[in-house]
């Protein structure tokens, strides 16, 4: 032992050696069984000596390399105990030591060789080596498994036909909200998302999805299963009025060009000086919402809730909710509403309702208030243009 340790007695409390004796004593001290004496010495080497004594074990017997292995185990080198035990057999507890060591790619061909085939799939998909944990999970006929890397690849599709074998709505509608408008497949996917939104009894929300696929390119406005659709969703809202002159449009060819949402929020003077970039990250903050008729849009003297741009149908404003209120206007699409409680907290200064089915962009106070905080060059002229505007009506109430 002396000789092991480099000349120091047995009862000293810590082993002091030379940086070349280091390696002969933790080599010694794992032969004697001394292992937590040996992890110790272990850790104080530096990472050219630890990863010379892990080579020159590779080259031992696996009998010898067990030692070292507990003493790696206890130091949490997990990667080199990993390596070191790799090829001796037990390839569970490699796979286990190179989860530890955040090797995911190398834990699931160790886990694959132990045949514990969904911890591969599992350590595939943490590497993210999707096609290979696809590939473990349909051998273990793990369908939703598999849908989620599917969603996870960019396939939608494939994903949503596995959920509806699953029997799973939700996550079929989730998956297809990711085909993408240029898909030869969206129109499909557009219908599909309809019909289970409409049976699941969210027949509102699958107006609004029908909405947005008509406005997303000339290709979906001249589908006409896509026209169909939204008709009959609308009678079964009762606004047979509004699906007939759908369908007489279709017939007639004279289907009007969809609205342009962008455009129309574009031409809101608080966003006039807005870059392309923010004026496009505005934009996605709105969602589009589907009003029934009669629906109260702003409630007077109520807190504003953000801002409307109307894209379909029409509104009523009214100096206030009372059956003998006077109208002071009617608008439509391009028009907005609530553009002040985006940046002032004031209650609202008139009533208006929904006079057909509306369909209109809406971006939320919350929303805002966010985009506000993170885009400082597009605050402060948002501001700029809202006071100077502020200032122009105050002027023109005056004269």
């Amino acid at each position: 032992m002396a000789g092991a340790a480099g000349g120091q007695g047995e009862g000293s409390g810590r082993i002091n050696t030379p940086a070349e004796g280091a390696l002969r004593a933790v080599r010694s001290l794992v032969e004697l069984q001394e292992t937590d004496r040996a992890t110790q010495l272990y850790e104080e080497l530096g990472a050219a000596q630890r990863e010379r004594l892990r080579r020159e074990a590779a080259q031992r017997p696996v009998k010898e390399r067990r030692g070292l292995v507990e003493v790696l185990r206890r130091a949490r080198d997990f990667l080199g105990a990993a390596r070191l035990m790799d090829g001796d057999g037990e390839d569970a507890t490699v796979a286990d030591l190179y989860v530890q060591s955040g090797q995911y790619l190398e834990a699931a061909e160790a886990y694959l060789r132990a045949n514990e085939s969904e911890r591969a799939a599992a350590a595939f998909e943490r590497a993210g080596a999707l096609e290979r944990a696809l590939d473990v999970y349909r051998t273990l006929g793990a369908r939703e498994s598999m849908a989620q890397c599917l969603v996870r690849l960019g396939r939608p599709f494939e994903a949503a036909d596995l959920y509806r074998e699953l029997g799973q709505a939700h996550a079929e509608v989730e998956a297809l909200g990711g085909v993408k408008p240029e898909d030869s497949r969206y129109v499909d996917a557009v219908l599909r998302t309809s019909t289970l939104l409409d049976a699941e009894g969210f027949t509102h929300r699958a107006l609004a999805v029908l909405a947005d696929a008509l406005s997303s390119s000339e290709e979906a406005r001249a589908d006409p299963a896509l026209v169909t659709e939204k008709a009959r969703l609308l009678r079964r809202m009762g606004m047979e009025a509004e699906a007939e002159a759908m369908l007489l449009r279709r017939a007639a060819g004279a289907s009007a060009p969809a609205a342009n949402g962008y455009r129309f929020l574009k031409a809101i003077p608080i966003f006039g000086e807005l870059s392309l970039e923010d004026m496009k990250d505005l934009y996605r903050l709105a969602r589009q919402v589907v009003i029934a008729p009669g629906t109260v849009l702003l409630e007077k003297g109520t807190q504003g809730t953000g801002l409307f741009v109307l894209l379909d149908g029409t509104v009523e404003v009214f100096t206030g909710p009372e059956s003998d209120a006077r109208q002071l206007n009617t608008l439509g699409p391009g028009e907005y509403l609530g553009e002040i409680s985006l940046v002032q907290d004031a209650s609202v200064s008139a009533h208006v309702r929904a006079r057909t089915s509306v369909r209109a962009l809406r971006i939320s106070r919350t929303d805002f208030e966010h985009y506000l905080d993170t885009h400082e060059a597009a605050a402060l002229r948002i501001y700029r243009l809202f006071t100077q505007n502020l200032a122009a009506r105050v002027r023109a109430l005056s004269t």
